[in-house]
């Protein structure tokens, strides 16, 4: 799908950025060591926060040619173990989101600012960085292009003071080309979660690619230090990925 030839050699570093609120939060920085310009991503960590995964993802787009940040969204919260699903839901579902837009804002900004940046910044996430991913493009002008992976909590009806409107309430604001993978077996978001955004997208006129893997593809199929990873639908996956990106940054 992409005739893109790897770069492969990196560079690699923890940075802080200046966040919401004008507090300071950690972020992991890649770039490519050939020389740019290149455009960028901006990589958001699943609700596990700041796994290692998360830094082989931004490595790949660095090796692909990319610049790449992930900002630790819950570097303001105590630390915990991403094996406590008591703790990963709290940190998940407590993140204000008025919060996360404003790192993400941050980050966009900073690795678009970069001397080696052609300029055009992309955006991807997967699970409750699926749901952020589509919240940022659906409120920023900073990103030109998003990959929504099996984000969770877009269709919903239950609101908190932390997650005030739901997101495809949202939707009519997009204003980047979507790409969004999900697994037919998923239960959030489900077929019908699903079918509801695509439904939202064509209603508003979007510029969407919406791709479901069948069953038994579910929930976190690109996640390899998991048991629900899937490699045929992961290779696929990153085919569609770099292919969209290549279109809309490069």
């Amino acid at each position: 799908m992409t005739n893109q030839t790897p770069i492969h050699g990196l560079h690699a570093e923890e940075i802080r950025i200046t966040g919401h609120g004008g507090h300071s939060i950690p972020a992991y920085l890649t770039k490519p060591l050939a020389p740019g310009p290149h455009p960028a991503v901006l990589v958001i960590h699943e609700a596990f926060g700041m796994v290692e995964h998360t830094r082989e993802l931004a490595h790949r787009f660095a090796a692909a040619g990319y610049l790449a940040i992930a900002p630790d969204l819950y570097s303001r919260m105590p630390p915990f173990e991403p094996t406590d699903m008591p703790s990963v839901m709290a940190a998940m579902q407590g993140l204000p989101d008025v919060q996360a837009l404003g790192d993400l804002e941050a980050a966009a900004e900073y690795v678009k600012a970069a001397p080696e940046s052609n300029g055009k910044v992309g955006v991807i996430g997967h699970c409750s960085g699926g749901r952020h991913t589509v919240l940022l493009a659906c409120n920023s002008e900073q990103v030109d292009a998003a990959v929504d992976c099996y984000g969770g909590g877009v269709v919903t009806d239950e609101v908190t003071e932390a997650r005030p409107v739901p997101v495809i309430q949202m939707l009519p604001r997009l204003h980047c080309p979507l790409l969004g993978l999900f697994g037919e077996t998923d239960r959030n978001p489900n077929p019908e979660h699903v079918a509801s955004i695509e439904a939202a997208l064509q209603q508003h006129g979007k510029q969407y690619e919406v791709h479901t893997y069948p069953a038994p593809i579910g929930h976190g199929f690109f996640a390899d230090y998991r048991p629900s990873y899937s490699q045929e639908a992961a290779v696929d996956g990153w085919q569609r990925i770099f292919a969209f990106f290549d279109t809309h940054l490069r």
